[in-house]
């Protein structure tokens, strides 16, 4: 377990099993604690299900199990919020700068919204609906990277405007404010001990990302051609199929 799909995969799993109470997350140790009662057996056989290498380390008895701070919420529809509010900056900024490289990265910061969605939809809702949530969320983000791919290889393959490099370093550099303000807020967070952990990795790859999108526009800028901006668009249209294909595992 070392990311927020794999997160929400087991959650949607376990949240399934009536014995379950709740789940406390550690992707900086790879360990989920579950609060249950009854046999573990039946929540072994869920995890080994998902093919994702789950070891079982102990089970011990507990006098109480937890609970999902209200803060933990308010930090995670922040984080959501503005992850959405990216989207719409980069998705429009990407179409007026001819850049695939925002487009991409605005689909990555969509992806993002959803998965921060669908944790927060998790919690006290039915297996039903978590399913349905992740059955459309998943095929939505693998429809538009797919066609995102095709975009990319029309115009590796024909004649297109060089992208307005400078639209994609100044809104990758505000990318890059925003996401650092929100892994800021995440570390000052007192909780880290579930979602929390799963965002802060998940905000360090989009930073990453915003990173290589500016190097892409640099590039673009240095060798007055647009392949440095369809390579970064391929690899983030690439990372959001991954990511979908491990949710729709699920809703099958």
């Amino acid at each position: 377990m070392d990311c927020a799909a794999e997160e929400n995969l087991m959650r949607m799993r376990l949240d399934g099993i009536e014995s379950v109470r709740t789940l406390d997350f550690d992707l900086s140790e790879r360990t989920v604690s579950v609060y249950h009662e009854g046999a573990v057996e039946t929540i072994i056989s869920a995890l080994d299900s998902l093919g994702l290498g789950a070891v079982h380390i102990e089970t011990i008895q507990v006098d109480n199990t937890g609970s999902e701070p209200t803060d933990q919420r308010r930090l995670l529809w922040t984080v959501l919020l503005i992850n959405f509010g990216f989207f719409v900056l980069e998705i429009t900024t990407g179409v007026i700068s001819n850049s695939m490289g925002l487009i991409a990265d605005s689909l990555d910061m969509l992806a993002d919204s959803l998965v921060y969605g669908m944790s927060l939809l998790a919690v006290g809702s039915t297996i039903v609906r978590k399913k349905a949530v992740a059955k459309w969320s998943g095929y939505f983000q693998a429809v538009l990277a797919l066609l995102g791919l095709v975009e990319v290889l029309r115009r590796f393959l024909g004649f297109e405007m060089l992208p307005d490099y400078r639209i994609m370093i100044i809104v990758s550099i505000l990318a890059i404010v925003a996401n650092t303000f929100c892994l800021y807020l995440l570390q000052q967070s007192k909780d880290q001990d579930a979602h929390m952990q799963a965002s802060m990795i998940f905000t360090s790859n989009d930073i990453i990302i915003n990173f290589g999108v500016v190097a892409a526009g640099i590039l673009v800028m240095w060798l007055d051609t647009n392949l440095p901006d369809l390579l970064i668009g391929l690899v983030v249209f690439l990372i959001v199929i991954r990511g979908a294909l491990r949710i729709l595992k699920l809703a099958k």
